[in-house]
């Protein structure tokens, strides 16, 4: 009987540790990290990218100087906007994602009013740099929800009892996620 209870009482501490394991909590951390990592190199492309995009848009068009210059601009902010990722908290998300949300709304200003412009929408420099441009705004929503899912997955865990004792006794705190833009569940009109 002495050996069942023994036994009985091994398993449930090593269930214990295990659920608490701050082994656990440091690879689901490091797990963020380097989600995040990926989201700033999906960004870092889109910055590498506008730049080729404005000279392409300069030298193909007498272009509107206000437009580019508000997406140069955006670009400036959005890259000084770091985010240590030791300190991945609900703010420092939202300053990163506010600085990247203008920078989009510059671009989508871009792309509106090089539709007046039909040498432009036919250059094929300008065509090709749209295509990426396309395609890294893609891979930025698949590194945002990979982020946001490796961010659930460790909020979870630091969260969940017995491991939050633990998480505490360490230091792990919750981290931050990716949100919607405000006014994003309201449908654009559009209209011809």
């Amino acid at each position: 009987m002495k050996k069942i209870l023994s036994a009985i009482v091994m398993v449930t501490v090593a269930l214990l540790l295990n659920s608490c394991s701050y082994n656990s909590m440091t690879r689901l951390d490091e797990n963020v990290k380097a989600k995040w990592g990926q989201v700033e190199n999906d960004y870092q492309r889109r910055s590498d990218l506008i730049p080729n995009l404005v000279a392409s848009v300069k030298g193909a068009a007498n272009f509107e100087k206000s437009t580019l210059t508000d997406v140069i601009n955006a670009r400036a902010k959005a890259t000084s906007v770091q985010v240590d990722p030791t300190k991945l908290t609900p703010e420092a998300i939202q300053k990163f994602q506010a600085a990247q949300g203008q920078l989009s709304t510059a671009l989508g200003k871009l792309m509106v009013v090089t539709e007046n412009y039909p040498d432009l929408k036919s250059n094929q420099n300008f065509l090709g740099l749209q295509a990426q441009l396309e395609g890294t705004e893609n891979r930025i929503t698949v590194a945002r929800r990979d982020f946001n899912t490796a961010v659930q997955e460790y909020n979870s865990k630091i969260r969940a009892f017995p491991a939050n004792l633990t998480a505490k006794m360490f230091g792990f705190t919750e981290k931050g996620y990716f949100q919607a833009e405000a006014g994003s569940a309201v449908a654009p009109k559009v209209q011809f």
